[in-house]
């Protein structure tokens, strides 16, 4: 079986033919300085995005135990600022992103006077203890 020696030649007329000449073309024949800035430009961004997921996912020693830290609360502060209390309940989270203040304290402080606490007034805590006394008798 003999090899046609211009096979190669042929191919490369068929495909420039039905995909047009740039598919046969050396890809250095077109690249210039300008090209190449762009390409380490964008070479850079991707480095910096693959690096920004990779510290995304990496891992976190809590309580002897690697986890991801994407899957780590990222506010482990569950306290009311204003009362002092740990909340467990998940209502609590709106009103901690919203207003400041478990929903408790939204409810017997904020509610009421709204305006004020949006310009940063809070009860002291005397005020709390009297209320939370005077809710559970």
């Amino acid at each position: 079986m003999k090899k046609d020696q211009n096979y190669v030649v042929k191919v490369e007329q068929a495909i420039s033919k039905k995909y047009g000449a740039e598919t046969i073309q050396n890809p250095k024949g077109n690249w210039d300085q300008q090209k190449e800035e762009e390409y380490l430009d964008q070479l850079k961004r991707l480095v910096k995005q693959r690096s920004k997921k990779k510290a995304k996912s990496a891992k976190v020693e809590q309580d002897g135990v690697l986890i991801d830290k994407k899957l780590l609360n990222k506010r482990e502060d569950r306290v009311c600022p204003v009362c002092k209390i740990y909340s467990f309940e998940i209502k609590d989270d709106l009103y901690m992103n919203r207003y400041h203040c478990c929903y408790e304290c939204y409810i017997e402080f904020a509610q009421s006077e709204l305006l004020r606490w949006k310009k940063g007034w809070r009860p002291n805590q005397n005020e709390i203890k009297e209320r939370r006394l005077k809710k559970n008798n």
